[in-house]
């Protein structure tokens, strides 16, 4: 940067070849410009365009789910922009070729409340049935929060449940998904909402085998 005080070229501003110029307190100042510019299709401006392409794939996925799995979020900040927050760039695996999603990664909700714990999962002709600890001793809490599933099949075919968490220990929730096998589906998440849908648990990746 330069400073000049000539009363012949008076107050400069703008820009000119390789440097600027403004005027401030009485003097004219020169900054020169970068010679280099940050190349925007390098490889690694690839790959960050491809990753977040890959999110937001995901959100167009499970965005029905995921307007509710995000309720606290700061002031002016969509759903939209609060879960590529959350999954950019952790639920992208770049280790092939092409990026791709890493559903075990993926969060379809973040919150504080405490989610149910999965003990087992089974799939049969009629669907997925989830055997779980209801949790509902946790702090925070209660018997009228919401146990919320999401299954999605490769076809796009998607099931969606949601029932309380009730008073007792022990639960089962069943996702309807017929005549789908195992090998026929992309993922399953499960997540606890409060009843006023102002809370939400952190979503969990429920693995079908």
């Amino acid at each position: 940067m330069s400073v000049a005080q000539n009363p012949i070229t008076g107050q400069m501003h703008k820009s000119m070849a390789n440097f600027s110029t403004y005027f401030r307190d009485g003097k004219n100042i020169v900054r020169s410009k970068a010679f280099n510019r940050k190349d925007a299709n390098s490889d690694l401006q690839k790959i960050q365009r491809a990753c977040f392409k890959c999110v937001v794939m995901a959100y167009q996925q499970v965005s029905s789910i995921a307007v509710v799995g995000f309720p606290v979020r700061h002031a002016g900040t969509s759903v939209y922009n609060a879960f590529i927050s959350a999954n950019l760039p952790k639920a992208v695996d770049t280790t092939d070729v092409f990026p791709k999603i890493n559903y075990h990664r993926l969060m379809v909700a973040k919150g504080t409340l405490p989610s149910v714990s999965v003990t087992d999962v089974a799939e049969d002709k009629t669907g997925i049935t989830i055997k779980y600890h209801s949790n509902v001793y946790f702090s925070k809490a209660n018997e009228t929060d919401w146990i919320v599933a999401l299954a999605m099949t490769k076809d796009g075919t998607a099931a969606t449940v949601r029932q309380q968490r009730g008073s007792k220990v022990n639960g089962i929730l069943s996702i309807a998904l017929p005549h789908a096998d195992v090998s026929d589906i992309e993922f399953v998440y499960l997540f606890t909402l409060s009843a006023n849908g102002k809370m939400a648990s952190d979503s969990q990746f429920v693995e079908v085998v």
